[in-house]
């Protein structure tokens, strides 16, 4: 914040974000500065594939003391879930913003919307990162000649849980296929992996095989199947119609949901 102006933006990116926060070293204190209406992302979990980066939003209202606007206070969001304080969380392997913008409103406060920023190479390391994440903010008072006067980290304010992106593909076979013949359904299911930074077999994960017949636009599950420890899928279906068979599958508490592209098979 302290940009000068009513509407304010701070960018940063990636392994600059901590530098670009870091304030000088002062002891913890009451800001004064309140914030609340947080949301992140919509209030849906945040999906993270192996090397793209994601700005899932963040909005919130912020509130300061007399004496003050936002020319002379900081309110910066991030996320933690590494260590029991947000001090050490936000040193630690925090996830921090990547652009904010706040819009003054004349009664000491602002509302606010932006992103964070998470480049998953650099961010995330672990597979267990796949879980929940604490929302907190890093509040500071400055002096009008840009001294740090008091510096707080705000919890409290709610979370979010990051999830590791899945993939699923779909084969059916032979095509065309005579009517009543036995169709072939081969597939495969992998999700991000946050060591390797590559996507790995779903192994055992249960999925859904679906059918949407020629000149519809609706799924129909036909039958349910357990992928082998590589993410392997496969299974036997009586051809009767022309469609589309795919594979899919819903969310997890650690990994989001995908469905394969539908591979139409002409049945004669």
């Amino acid at each position: 914040m302290r940009a000068g102006r009513s509407t304010t933006v701070a960018a940063v990116a990636g392994a600059l974000a901590l530098t670009a926060f870091a304030a000088p070293a002062a002891e913890a204190a009451d800001t004064g500065i309140t914030v609340s209406n947080v949301v992140v992302n919509g209030g849906r979990p945040i999906i993270v594939g192996t090397t793209q980066e994601v700005r899932p939003g963040v909005s919130f209202r912020v509130t300061w003391p007399a004496g003050h606007s936002l020319t002379t206070i900081d309110a910066n969001p991030f996320l933690y879930r590494h260590d029991t304080t947000a001090a050490k969380g936000f040193v630690s392997g925090g996830i921090w913003m990547g652009l904010i913008t706040c819009n003054e409103d004349g009664s000491r406060a602002a509302n606010c919307t932006g992103d964070f920023y998470i480049d998953p190479p650099y961010r995330l390391d672990s597979n267990g990162d796949a879980t929940t994440w604490k929302v907190a903010f890093n509040a500071m008072v400055w002096t009008a000649d840009d001294h740090l006067k008091s510096q707080e980290y705000l919890t409290g304010l709610g979370s979010t849980r990051i999830k590791r992106a899945a993939k699923a593909t779909a084969n059916a076979s032979p095509e065309p296929v005579a009517k009543g013949k036995t169709l072939t359904v081969t597939g495969r299911l992998t999700r991000a992996d946050w060591v390797r930074h590559t996507y790995a077999g779903y192994g055992g994960k249960a999925a859904k095989l679906q059918f949407r017949k020629a000149g519809t636009s609706t799924y129909s599950t036909v039958k349910i199947v357990n992928a082998d420890s590589a993410g392997y899928l496969r299974t036997t279906v009586t051809a009767n119609a022309d469609g589309y068979w795919r594979w899919t599958f819903g969310e997890t508490a650690t990994t989001g949901g995908a469905s394969a592209a539908g591979d139409y098979v002409d049945v004669r």
